[in-house]
């Protein structure tokens, strides 16, 4: 808990900036698409790098430079694609079995973010959750993928909390306009997130012998090193 302290710190100190100051609220919203680096344990037993993407929504703090907001991602870090017989007793028809390694997250954040034009540096505290899950579904060979059946084969939950930061460089500026948002930036983020000790699966962690299934069950802490590129609107 105490490598929680200083962001719980943070989070508080901000809240306490929203006075009733009359300033106009600003509120921003993105999407990006990134890459995730597993760090420390959970890069010793995954080795290969996630590739996902994640939306946001936040408001500013009347007066401050502060904005707080919620964060919804979701990255890939296994995928395997099998053709099989539909059934023991029907040979001549095959499927396709997909399995997939996933991360469902969310996060609370606050940024620290100068309300500057063209240029705009920023900083980030996050706490929140990552969602470990192995999917399996089967799928028709030649008719668009069309999924015929789906199940889950693994799940659990991580507490998540970091910090990260990132530069925007504005696209569009739509100020003094009668529509349309007040702008549009491109936006080049990094985030460090550690998780806490977590069981999952891995990529050709589901083993199948004499008809039955066996799970490697890993389990190990969390951390994730992502970096993100998006697009940032200004309403």
């Amino acid at each position: 808990m105490t490598r929680l302290t200083p962001i719980f710190c943070l989070m508080v100190i901000t809240l306490l900036f929203a006075g009733s100051a009359q300033a106009q609220i600003r509120t921003e919203g993105g999407l990006a698409l990134g890459v995730g680096v597993p760090q420390g344990e959970f890069g010793d037993q995954v080795d290969q790098i996630g590739f996902g993407g994640n939306i946001f929504g936040a408001v500013g703090m009347p007066g401050t430079p502060f904005m707080v907001g919620l964060d919804a991602g979701f990255m890939m870090y296994g995928h395997e694609r099998r053709n099989e017989p539909f059934s023991t007793t029907i040979p001549d028809i095959t499927v396709d079995v997909v399995t997939d390694n996933a991360i469902a997250s969310g996060h609370f954040f606050v940024r620290l973010s100068p309300d500057i034009p063209v240029f705009r540096p920023y900083a980030d505290a996050l706490i929140g959750f990552k969602y470990f899950f192995t999917e399996t579904r089967i799928q028709n060979e030649n008719i668009d993928d069309s999924e015929i059946a789906r199940s889950t084969n693994f799940s659990d939950t991580a507490l998540s909390y970091g910090f990260g930061g990132g530069l925007q460089f504005r696209l569009f500026n739509g100020i003094g306009r009668a529509e349309g948002p007040a702008a549009v930036y491109l936006d080049l983020g990094a985030r460090y997130l550690i998780g806490s000790e977590a069981a999952y699966l891995e990529e050709g962690s589901i083993r199948r012998e004499n008809g039955k299934v066996t799970f490697d069950v890993t389990k190990s802490e969390t951390t994730l090193l992502n970096f993100n590129l998006g697009v940032t609107v200004k309403f």
